[in-house]
């Protein structure tokens, strides 16, 4: 079986675009995230921004190995908005992401049906003004071991051209490297099978 190794996001905020309906208007924003935080933080700014607006709906996912997501219909009819939004990032296939649309009220009713084609159109104006990212998957390993050993841990780390994260080298070492998914159990045991060496698979994303 195939290990998917690999992941869409976007490298950077996008430019506002703008989708009118019947005299309303709806702003769509498209932001990579890595925490619920920024998603916050991101909101805020675009409530101080469009302070007049009516609606502030978003939906975000965050993850790749454990998604989390929220869809949020910010006062419009239960999934007239938020849905709509996520069902664009769905599409798009991405995750790291917040989409944001801002709507004013021009007065006129749209209906349910309006509204789920209007903040459906507004993110999917975001997301294909962004720019689309592929990154890969990685996993990461703490290798413990003691300052004699350091010649075949690094063989192997030089060898394969493991990227290092950080290193804490004193008497007991302690080397944290990031492998792509699909060489990660190779990796491991490469160095599980070196005597007096300890790696341990890290909690991530």
């Amino acid at each position: 079986m195939d290990i998917k190794d690999t992941y869409k996001t976007i490298s950077t905020a996008t430019e506002e675009v703008l989708f009118k309906d019947k005299n309303s208007k709806f702003f769509g924003y498209a932001f990579p995230i890595s925490s619920e935080e920024e998603a916050k933080q991101h909101l805020e700014r675009l409530k101080k921004q469009h302070h007049s607006a009516r609606h502030w709906c978003y939906a975000w996912q965050i993850g790749v190995k454990k998604i989390r997501f929220r869809a949020n219909d910010d006062g419009e009819p239960s999934n007239s908005a938020g849905q709509p939004i996520y069902g664009q990032v769905q599409s798009f296939e991405l995750t790291n992401v917040l989409v944001v649309v801002v709507r004013y009220f021009g007065g006129v009713k749209l209906g349910v049906g309006g509204l789920i084609n209007a903040y459906k159109r507004a993110a999917q104006l975001a997301l294909e003004t962004s720019d689309i990212i592929e990154k890969t998957i990685d996993v990461d390993f703490l290798i413990i071991f003691e300052y004699k050993d350091m010649n075949k841990v690094m063989r192997i780390i030089k060898e394969h051209q493991l990227k290092i994260t950080r290193q804490e080298l004193e008497l007991n070492c302690n080397i944290y490297i990031s492998v792509r998914k699909t060489v990660a159990d190779k990796i491991n045991s490469f160095f599980s099978a070196l005597y007096e060496v300890t790696i341990k698979e890290l909690e991530n994303q």
